[in-house]
């Protein structure tokens, strides 16, 4: 891929979107033909969303991506979001399973080759029983979506790039990589982004352009922001990519704001201005 608009593609839930017309139309107006498309609503609500693979396609618009959403997260704190997210909550895990089951058959049938997902919180500590039922629990996604022709990414952020790594080598499935989003190693508070994209880069297979400034108050979230207008050194964020000769996608996700599509154009034009200087 060498032509910078190839390049850039957006998440679809950030436009929220209430049907695939709507989302088509927001996409066209912000002149980008990538999308990352969340699937569960593919699998929970098919009268809404199960065309929206061909809609899409017939506007000219390739789905480059898909995302998991697994069931029952709550995101309303870090405490809460520890205790509910991914598929490490026993309550959820067979219904999670079955979703995700659905979204495999789907990417395979589309010939979209990579998936998305928060996978929860991995403990820092090896033997920890929580790593190894997360382990287990990911060896049996990353088996379903291999079947389907399909790579798992897991979303970083949650936990530092060295627990990620070590968590990587446990689940040791060829098909299972990282999606690095830098504002979330800012928001969860766990590290430097730069510094963990450095680490992970070998394994990273997609990439969220996202920004966010810290919290000031120890246990809370931080806070996310337009792109540049927060933490991340995009600068030296592009440079690793390109020293590591990174030929992914570059995603814009924005979950915050009063004014997504201008905050994604913004996004669009930094990342286009930053390509073009590593080309």
């Amino acid at each position: 891929m060498t032509d910078t608009t190839e390049r850039i593609g957006v998440c679809t839930w950030s436009l929220q979107p209430a049907d695939p017309e709507e989302l088509i139309r927001q996409i066209r107006s912000l002149a980008i033909t990538r999308v990352q498309l969340a699937m569960s609503p593919m699998v929970d609500d098919a009268g809404t969303w199960g065309g929206a693979i061909d809609g899409l396609r017939t506007a000219g618009i390739e789905v480059v991506s898909g995302m998991f959403t697994p069931i029952g997260e709550d995101y309303s704190t870090l405490d809460t979001i520890r205790r509910t997210g991914g598929v490490v909550p026993d309550e959820n895990w067979e219904r999670n399973l079955a979703i995700a089951t659905g979204i495999a058959g789907i990417a395979g049938r589309e010939g979209i080759k990579s998936v998305t997902f928060h996978a929860g919180f991995v403990p820092h500590n090896g033997g920890d029983p929580v790593f190894a039922k997360l382990r287990d629990r990911l060896v049996t996604l990353a088996d379903v979506f291999a079947d389907a022709g399909c790579s798992l990414l897991l979303e970083t952020g949650q936990e530092t790039a060295d627990s990620l790594i070590a968590f990587l080598d446990a689940v040791d499935r060829p098909n299972v990589w990282a999606n690095f989003d830098p504002a979330n190693m800012i928001l969860y508070g766990k590290e430097d982004p730069i510094q963990a994209l450095g680490k992970l880069v070998s394994r990273v297979r997609n990439v969220h352009i996202k920004d966010a400034v810290k919290t000031k108050v120890p246990g809370e979230w931080g806070t996310e922001v337009p792109v540049g207008q927060g933490e991340v050194d995009w600068g030296r964020f592009f440079d690793v990519l390109a020293e590591a000769s990174y030929d992914g996608y570059f995603v814009i996700e924005r979950e915050a704001g009063d004014d997504r599509p201008a905050d994604i154009a913004l996004a669009r034009d930094l990342v286009r201005r930053h390509i073009a200087d590593n080309a």
